[in-house]
């Protein structure tokens, strides 16, 4: 697909971004770059290549599901100014 600047001022005016006529030939040839770079890609056989979830073969340190602090609360309710059932009571600021 060949773009145009024309092509890039109309993306930029619908992107309500203000081009000026040089801009759009430094963005046009960035994205015919762009464009070029993703045809190579495409072109690359990849037939019988598994897709993989990370670019290392590396397996994630997993720890217990435990809990490793104690319950503090009630010392930090103890604190506040307002509680009410266990809840953090706070002004209304919006009304």
């Amino acid at each position: 697909m060949a773009l145009t600047r024309d092509d890039v001022k109309r993306v930029a005016h619908l992107a309500r971004i203000e081009i000026s006529d040089a801009g759009a030939e430094s963005v046009l040839r960035d994205l015919d770059n762009i464009f070029g770079l993703i045809e190579q890609m495409q072109a690359v056989d990849v037939s019988g290549v598994e897709p993989m979830a990370h670019a290392q073969d590396v397996m994630l340190r997993l720890r217990e599901d435990t809990v490793t602090e104690r319950d503090q609360h009630a010392l930090f309710q103890s604190v506040a100014p307002q509680v009410q059932a266990g809840l953090y009571l706070v002004p209304k600021v919006i009304e």
